[in-house]
């Protein structure tokens, strides 16, 4: 009986990569051959089908990626001018202040006042930022307004703003600065 002889594409690990001759494989050994071949055939198309999987988990990734950057792209050009803004609210304020100090002094300043408090909230509308301003009566949220105080006031419900102290400012849907208002507490008796 004569001995099997030994398959160097099996044993050898430095071969695995060779290109492997089905022909000089069945003419060494005619019975291993188709197995052999076989098995080569299903290493490869195993290899192929991992390395099908990885390139589309890639790719998958990369399109993650790229949304991801352009929905950063988008929320930086959106609130960029964020500090700026919020630097600007006190621009706002002092003249809000300077009006409320004029009284009724003199007309033209007033009117001056008011015209470059109206440019300023335009400037600023046009760059998205727009003005939260409650009413006294309103219904405190906290989404928008900062509880400066709280005082029980006859004929109002608790909650119910009482004395808005400064208005707020949202830059698109972001809040930049709460309008700081005075909350009523229970009521006090009539």
């Amino acid at each position: 009986m004569a001995e099997p002889k030994e398959n160097p594409f099996l044993d050898d690990p430095e071969t695995m990569d060779e290109e492997f001759d089905l022909d000089a494989a069945i003419d060494e050994d005619p019975d291993a051959g188709p197995d052999r071949a076989r098995a080569s055939f299903e290493a490869i198309v195993t290899e192929r089908d991992e390395l099908k999987d990885r390139l589309m988990r890639a790719l998958a990734e990369t399109e993650n990626i790229r949304k991801r950057a352009q929905r950063d792209r988008m929320e930086a050009e959106q609130y960029a001018g964020t500090k700026l803004t919020r630097d600007m609210l006190s621009v706002y304020d002092n003249l809000r202040r300077a009006l409320d100090a004029a009284g009724e002094a003199n007309d033209a300043v007033i009117e001056g006042i008011q015209l470059t408090l109206k440019d300023l909230l335009s400037v600023l509308g046009k760059h998205g930022v727009t003005l939260v301003s409650p009413e006294v009566g309103e219904k405190f949220d906290p989404q928008v307004h900062q509880a400066m105080f709280e005082a029980p006031v006859p004929d109002t419900k608790a909650g119910d703003i009482i004395q808005v102290a400064a208005e707020g400012f949202k830059l698109h849907d972001r809040l930049l600065r709460p309008a700081q208002v005075g909350v009523s507490s229970t009521p006090a008796a009539s």
